[in-house]
């Protein structure tokens, strides 16, 4: 069976082009080697199973490993205590057929525990069995739980937890598991702060036993690397592998799910659209943006659920929204709820103290929705821009010099008698909602994270392969100006490019508004004032 790149469930090696995960698993056996319980908490499709299916056959050796999924345990059996303990013990007794050497004394007891009787049976007996079984074992019992938020809002799973805390706390007396792994999006660790609202059960949670995992999930350059060359052997298509997997990990961070989605466009659609005659073409730069602009239209799961917890969470909608287009630089916060769940959720990564947007995928898609959100409040600037789209395309490349003009002309007549709060505020979004209809459908734009603040924002457009560096500023006066355009010819350098844009709102009312070129070495720099 040929491999392809998997965005759909777990991955298996022999059907799956992987990274290599030796190493991650390497940090996790020595956790569960030290005894630690704890949890994997990350982001939808983060490779939290298909890691923990690899952790299984790692372990197998040298632990009796019981490995669980609560997607299997139905709504319904969360509802008492009893109901919750006999669907554990159904869903143990099916992993009895994998697990060696199971006592019979356990396995009786939680056959016992699994059927529907009529009698009611409490976590105690369920733990007891546990207990027996720890004592019994001829090596030592790891038990596993994937998908743990299915449970989470149940009042049960709080007593399961709390059941695992005690039994851990006691088990210089009474045998327990060497290690208890948890997995899912929520950090159990604060699972009281979603089944009540009142303050005095947000704190003591159940799963304050709970070890630190600090082992990174994400693909790194050179894991990218590893997976394309596995699939370069197959294919011979004369990539340029280091080039293709620095590319890949600038637009996704290492994001499990984005890298494989990426590369599956290339793979298996690119060279079915006539854009491509075939891999060769696709493994090419031109050929991964494109992907990048696929994934950016592209309707699937993982976006769904980012989408659903904009709505879900107002405060982290606000958090996004600052982030996107305020131009603030924003401390990460622990105590903040919002900004705890932008990360648990994976919306933003912590750098330097301070929260990012996770990759410029979702700052894309991020920015496509707010904007056609704001595009609803306040039509006449994306309209402007919207009825002269084709002028600003010359033989398939993007006059950028044209944009910023005509965004001048635009703004000023709009909007030029608006205060300086206005400008700070709403200048920037309002040029990148201008630019949206230009670019939209062959082209993305993204921000450059360490150049966001209030003064200073590099954005970076990719139109058709071509990529032009445009920095917006709040206006400083002459010499915070050339201090800018001195980054900004650096910022240049490190793109290989000969030209640069900036756009300067200025707050001053004696500006002179227009657009000039100034040349700074051998560097030409197009300079935009509003």
């Amino acid at each position: 069976m040929q491999k392809t790149f998997n965005v759909n469930g777990p991955c298996r090696p022999d059907r799956h082009y992987m990274v290599n995960l030796e190493s991650r698993l390497a940090a996790i056996r020595k956790m569960v080697s030290e005894g630690k319980y704890f949890t994997i908490n990350r982001a939808r499709q983060y490779g939290k199973t298909t890691t923990l299916r690899a952790l299984v056959n790692d372990l197998w050796n040298d632990f009796t490993v019981l490995s669980l999924d609560f997607q299997r345990i139905e709504t319904a059996e969360y509802e008492s205590g009893s109901s919750f303990v006999r669907a554990m013990a159904r869903e143990i007794c099916k992993r009895f057929r994998q697990i060696e050497q199971v006592p019979d004394e356990v396995r009786e007891k939680m056959t016992e525990l699994s059927e529907d009787t009529g009698r009611v049976v409490r976590m105690a007996e369920l733990f007891s069995c546990f207990s027996e079984w720890c004592e019994k074992a001829e090596r030592p019992l790891v038990l596993i739980i994937d998908e743990v938020d299915t449970a989470a809002n149940n009042q049960v799973f709080l007593d399961f937890l709390a059941q695992l805390r005690a039994a851990y706390l006691d088990s210089d007396v009474t045998p327990a598991f060497q290690s208890v792994i948890l997995a899912g999006v929520y950090d159990v660790r604060s699972i009281k702060r979603k089944i009540r609202d009142d303050s005095s059960h947000m704190e003591n949670s159940p799963w304050n036993i709970a070890a630190d995992f600090l082992v990174d999930m994400s693909f790194s350059v050179g894991d990218i690397s590893g997976m394309l060359e596995d699939y370069e052997r197959d294919y011979h298509t004369g990539m340029d592998v280091s080039q293709i997997a620095s590319l890949l990990y600038d637009y996704t961070s290492g994001y499990p799910y984005l890298v494989s989605r990426l590369c599956s466009f290339m793979d298996e659609r690119l060279p079915q659209t006539g854009q491509f005659s075939d891999k060769k073409e696709a493994w090419t730069k031109r050929g991964l943006l494109s992907a990048v602009k696929m994934l950016l239209e592209d309707e699937n799961p993982l976006f769904e659920s980012l989408n659903s917890k904009l709505k879900a969470f107002p405060e982290l909608n606000a958090v996004i929204a600052r982030l996107l287009f305020q131009g603030q630089s924003i401390a990460y916060n622990a105590d903040d709820p919002a900004m705890k769940d932008a990360r648990m959720f994976g919306f933003v990564k912590v750098k330097n103290s301070t929260i990012q947007i996770a990759n410029r995928i979702f700052e894309n898609r991020l920015y496509n929705q707010y904007l056609l959100d704001y595009k609803d409040q306040n039509s006449e600037v994306y309209m402007e821009s919207s009825r002269q789209k084709s002028c600003f395309i010359i033989n398939g490349f993007l006059n950028m010099r044209l944009v910023l003009e005509k965004f001048v002309e635009t703004f000023d007549f709009l909007y030029g008698d608006r205060d300086a709060t206005f400008l700070e505020e709403e200048g920037r979004r309002y040029f990148m909602l201008f630019l949206r209809p230009i670019i939209n459908g062959e082209g993305n734009c993204y921000v450059e994270p360490e150049t966001r603040n209030r003064e200073r924002m590099d954005l970076v457009i990719d139109y058709h392969g071509e990529q032009y560096v445009c920095e917006l500023k709040i206006w400083h006066g002459n010499a915070y100006n050339e201090r800018g355009e001195r980054q900004l010819m650096d910022y240049l350098d490190y793109f290989h490019l000969e030209k640069g844009y900036m756009l300067s709102f200025n707050f001053n009312r004696e500006k002179s508004i227009g657009v000039q070129e100034i040349v700074i070495g051998n560097k030409l720099l197009i300079e935009a004032v509003v």
